[in-house]
């Protein structure tokens, strides 16, 4: 007897859906704050809201990831304004997840952080090379915005990033860190992990001695097998199993 594999969940209303979203969006700030992710005030990962989807919900500016739960996160408006919750949001993360959201209209997660790896590998001005199988989800399917020009503090730094973001999955912001999108929460943050994952492994092999490339050939089938968004959310499920085990209050 064949077994199906486990399929996103449907929805009957908006409202499920929504909880749905923010309970994904709760799991995935623990998890970043697990993986040591966090750094002071930086970081952040928005969800779009399915029935008002001009809008999106973040973490407020200022809250550790290890402590956000359902009810902490804030809605925001097109214009920045909290829409929904009481606490301030992080201009950076409007400015950014707003713009990525406006000129990406699948998408409904967008994750970014200062990580450690991420960093360092912006700072080099190279591109996720296929050495592993896991890098392979990037396989053309990640830019490089290739200039530094200070703190997002304004719209059309964001529009910029949504421009060489474009169609794809990631960008590497320069001397900056790592960002990642997905059609749904689980996917964006898996994204964002196994990027983050994939930087380390690419820094520490190129400081060990020559890596060896997967080919062209095989690094695109690689990628038609692991960096379909259907893996992406896949490979949440056991992350938000787990978290949601350990830390259970994250749902309040």
């Amino acid at each position: 007897m064949s077994i199906p594999w486990p399929q996103p969940e449907q929805f009957a209303n908006t409202e499920d859906e929504r909880q749905h979203r923010k309970q994904r969006l709760a799991a995935a700030f623990r998890l970043f704050g697990r993986f040591g992710f966090e750094e002071g005030i930086a970081g952040h990962i928005s969800a779009r809201d399915p029935e008002h989807v001009e809008t999106f919900w973040v973490n407020p500016l200022a809250m550790p990831f290890s402590r956000i739960r359902v009810s902490d996160l804030i809605r925001v408006g097109h214009d920045g304004e909290v829409v929904e919750g009481d606490r301030p949001v992080n201009i950076a993360a409007f400015i950014i997840h707003s713009q990525v959201h406006d000129a990406r209209p699948e998408v409904v997660a967008a994750a970014h952080s200062h990580s450690v790896y991420g960093r360092a590998l912006s700072t080099l001005g190279d591109h996720l090379e296929p050495i592993s199988q896991d890098a392979c989800a990037f396989y053309l399917d990640h830019e490089i915005m290739d200039d530094y020009s200070g703190v997002v503090l304004d719209v059309e730094e964001g529009k910029r990033i949504a421009s060489v973001l474009g169609e794809s999955k990631a960008v590497i912001l320069s001397n900056h860190g790592l960002l990642t999108v997905g059609n749904s929460v689980e996917s964006a943050a898996w994204w964002f992990i196994t990027m983050e994952r994939s930087s380390q492994v690419q820094i520490i092999a190129k400081a060990a001695g020559q890596v060896k490339l997967i080919d062209d050939e095989q690094a695109r089938l690689t990628y038609e097998k692991v960096g379909t968004e259907y893996i992406g959310w896949l490979n949440f499920q056991p992350l938000y199993d787990k978290i949601v085990h350990l830390e259970p209050d994250l749902l309040d």
